[in-house]
């Protein structure tokens, strides 16, 4: 830059031109720069009070340098401010309450105002250039990208791609994927977020859509939208599962991922170092894609539970360790796939199982029913397991188990509600005993039994209901499986294990908020019942507090 402002105009429009093309953005945006350090160093020589404005010319270079002025009749400010008198010789006419304009010489840049106006000129141009690359990658998020390692720190691979930088975090790198400064490596956009020293772009290798975004590159098919990738599940670097489906009936989604002699997926598989995949026919029956989803493991029954969101996958004997995988990583990734909680065991379990749950419902219906061993075991084989289900279901139903007749049948709902009427009130005795107030009975879908867990929890006012949140009151616990991987994920997933209050009687979430609701509605009713002056005084403190 010259040393004089007014010198060497064409310098200075050389200077916004090629910081304006190395950097990729508005002229607009460093003539402002240079003008605002002008304007700086113009204050710093004429008085910082002063309102000094600079312009430069786009075209010719000129610059014109003034200060702001406003006329008043009596000048209290020097710096802003001119009287009448003075006004009439900058500006003929000029009436109190105009602003005008005060043209001032071109000042000698010094050594400490030229580097103060090149600090200004380099953070504007840091800005804009900082903007235009948030703008350049907001909308990429999900899509893959090459770029060069610019370098390594702390295990963070720098990733330089071109216009800006990105970063692949530890945890979204493939485990034991080694990089070093001048590899090309592919990566998905996976987030883009305005920071004060620049957009940080975050990489990942290790997600899921990854892999789907490569595959979409190998296989044309999935491009076009002929093959759906349904869903995706990894445990980089060692094994994938993918769900695929053909809206083209003539079109197998499993061959046209595989490719001929497994040109396509091998491809894949190389960019992802070596991690095996597994390609399957996605399917809407959840079963059916249970089933697949396990491959290569043969499964002979699927129990789903829709209430506990799980299912329950029985397999031969000689089938269990392939069916979990080496350390649970087949059935965590047939999980992930579909979404759902899979509890893998053999026949011998699952019979077990179900004879258990036999025996324990036929004991329960002998004592509450009082019929005898065989009576009980009937009904349990009928699919009768609690009481409510005797006590309230259509009478026929009941009748038509080979040898009951209408009778029984009556007999045996009046003595299921016989049954459940002492079990409410030794559930409100407990529950009084506990000191648990009437006002939580008067609390819609609670009952006495979850009155009582709630008492023994401490839970015995409005108030302290009240102040639970959803999740602390109906959250269910993750029930450890035999396909944890190890202690240390248990501990991982701790927070995971920890029930609501009245998990175990299975209420929604719906159920949830409408109790928590319920039990906060006198929190409100005090509000409105408070007299007026009262809230009128309480808002008169907020607002004072407040400014």
């Amino acid at each position: 830059m010259a040393n004089t402002i007014a010198a060497n105009k064409a310098e200075l429009l050389a200077i916004a031109n090629a910081v304006a093309a190395e950097k990729m953005i508005d002229k607009a945006i460093v003539i402002e720069a240079l003008e605002e350090a002008i304007q700086r160093a113009a204050r710093a020589r004429y008085g910082a009070e002063n309102d000094i404005r600079a312009k430069l010319d786009t075209q010719t270079g000129d610059l014109r340098l003034w200060r702001v002025v406003e006329v008043v009749e009596n000048v209290e400010d020097y710096f802003k401010q001119v009287d009448l008198k003075q006004a009439d010789k900058l500006q003929k006419g000029a009436v109190v309450g105009d602003f005008i304009v005060d043209p001032l010489p071109a000042v000698d840049l010094g050594r400490i105002d030229a580097q103060s106006a090149k600090q200004v000129i380099f953070q504007k141009v840091r800005d804009a250039e900082r903007e235009r690359q948030f703008e350049e990658f907001k909308d990429r998020t999900g899509e893959i990208i090459t770029g060069v390692v610019k370098s390594v720190e702390f295990g963070h691979v720098v990733v330089d791609l071109g216009r800006a930088e990105g970063v692949i975090r530890r945890d979204q790198q493939i485990p034991r994927e080694v990089v070093r400064g001048g590899d090309r490596v592919r990566a998905l956009i996976m987030k883009v977020q305005r920071e004060n020293r620049g957009p940080q772009i975050l990489l990942s290798r290790a997600h899921p859509d990854f892999m789907k975004k490569l595959f979409a590159q190998e296989v044309p098919e999935i491009y076009d939208g002929v093959i759906e990738i349904k869903a995706a599940a990894r445990d980089p670097g060692s094994r994938a599962k993918i769900g695929v489906i053909s809206h083209d009936s003539s079109i197998d989604p499993v061959g046209a991922c595989v490719g001929m002699k497994g040109s396509r997926v091998q491809a894949v598989v190389q960019e992802m170092q070596g991690e095996k995949i597994d390609i399957i026919p996605w399917s809407e029956d959840t079963a059916t894609f249970i089933v697949n989803a396990l491959q290569p493991a043969t499964v002979s029954r699927v129990v789903i539970d829709e209430e506990e969101g799980r299912i329950e996958v029985v397999v031969p004997d000689d089938q269990l360790s392939l069916a979990i995988g080496r350390r649970g990583q087949n059935v965590r990734l047939a999980s992930q796939l579909t979404g759902r909680g899979i509890d893998i065991m053999t026949e011998a379990e699952s019979n077990e199982k179900r004879q258990k749950e036999f025996v324990e419902r036929s004991e329960m219906f002998q004592q509450e029913l009082d019929v005898d061993e065989t009576l009980a075991q009937l009904l349990v084989a009928e699919g009768f397991s609690e009481l409510e289900e005797v006590a309230y279901v259509d009478p026929s139903e009941i009748a038509a188990i080979e040898g009951f007749d209408e009778g029984l049948a009556e007999e045996l709902q009046s003595r299921a509600q016989e049954a459940l009427d002492r079990r409410e009130e030794a559930n409100r005795n407990e529950r009084r005993e506990l000191g648990v107030e009437d006002a939580l009975a008067e609390l819609p879908i609670l009952t006495e039994a979850m009155l009582v867990v709630l008492g023994k929890a401490g839970i015995k006012t409005l108030d302290d209901l009240a102040d639970l949140a959803t999740d602390e009151l109906i959250q269910k616990a993750r029930e450890p499986r035999r396909n944890e991987r190890s202690d240390r994920e248990m501990r991982r997933n701790r927070s995971e294990d920890k029930a609501g209050v009245l998990a175990m009687f299975g209420l929604s979430e719906e159920q949830g908020n409408e109790i928590i609701m319920a039990a906060r509605a006198h929190w409100f009713d005090d509000e409105d019942s408070a007299p007026a002056s009262d809230i009128i005084e309480e808002d008169a403190v907020a607002a004072d507090d407040s400014q």
